[in-house]
C-alpha cells in the first residue's frame, strides 16, 4: 500500500507525463515544492515498488501499475474538488482542502462521496438549497 507521500509522487508523475509527455525530477520537485534529492530517493523506491521504471539521467516511465493507480489518483483529487465546490466550500480553500483529506479517506468512502455527488448533479435543488444556507448569516 503506497504512502500519502508515494502517492502524490505518483499523481504528480502521471500528471506531468499526461500533460507535457515526461517527467523530469526538476518538474516533479518544483509541482511537489521539495528537493531534487527527495525526489530522487522517492523515484528508486517507487522503480524498487513497481510502480515506474527509473534510469538516471534518462527519466522515467510508469509501469502498467503505476499508471493506473496514477490515474485513480487524479480522479480521486478531481472528485472530492467537485464534491466541494458542489456543496459550496470558497474556491480558494478547496485545493488545500482536497490535498489535507485526500489522503485520510478509504476507497469506500470515496466511492460513497461519487455517488453522492452524482446524487447532487442530478437534482439541482438541492444544490441550490445548499447555496442559500451558505448565504444566510
Amino acid at each position: 500500500m503506497p504512502t500519502p507521500s508515494m502517492e502524490d509522487h505518483i499523481e504528480q508523475i502521471y500528471l506531468l507525463i499526461e500533460t507535457k509527455g515526461y517527467a523530469r525530477v526538476s518538474d516533479i520537485a518544483e509541482a511537489l515544492s521539495v528537493l531534487p534529492s527527495s525526489v530522487t530517493k522517492m523515484v528508486q523506491k517507487l522503480d524498487k515498488d513497481g510502480y515506474l521504471v527509473y534510469e538516471k539521467y534518462r527519466g522515467l516511465t510508469l509501469t502498467p501499475k503505476g499508471e493506473k493507480l496514477g490515474k485513480r489518483l487524479v480522479k480521486r483529487h478531481e472528485l472530492l474538488e467537485q464534491f466541494l465546490r458542489l456543496i459550496g466550500v470558497d474556491e480558494d480553500k478547496i485545493y488545500q482542502d482536497v490535498e489535507g483529506i485526500e489522503h485520510h479517506l478509504s476507497w469506500n468512502s470515496i466511492d460513497r462521496i461519487a455517488d453522492l455527488v452524482q446524487l447532487l448533479e442530478e437534482n439541482e435543488e438541492i444544490v441550490n438549497k445548499l447555496k442559500k444556507m451558505k448565504q444566510q448569516p
